[in-house]
């Protein structure tokens, strides 16, 4: 059964450790994996609830932009295809 926490519960976590609360015992009060603590850690260490919604604006833009990227690509293959046909 996986837990799911939102970006502030994440961002609550990593702030205990670093405040002082031994590691181990941060993952334990909140059921969570070491790997997932690191991983956490290197993604989220340091930012503040303000510079994370910017990051979630610039992660949903990246995700935009490589739609088009990908829609863009299959109509020059299309086109391409049209193209070298013999009429």
């Amino acid at each position: 059964m996986k837990k799911r926490h939102t970006e502030e519960q994440i961002l609550g976590i990593l702030k205990e450790a670093e405040q002082g609360k031994p590691v181990a015992d941060v993952l334990r009060e909140h059921g969570i994996a070491a790997p997932t603590y690191y991983r956490w850690k290197s993604k989220y260490s340091g930012l503040e609830p303000n510079q994370l919604q910017r990051l979630r604006e610039l992660e949903r833009e990246n995700g935009q932009l490589k739609r088009i990227v990908a829609d863009q690509a299959l109509d020059i293959v299309m086109l391409k295809d049209v193209n070298s046909k013999n009429w």
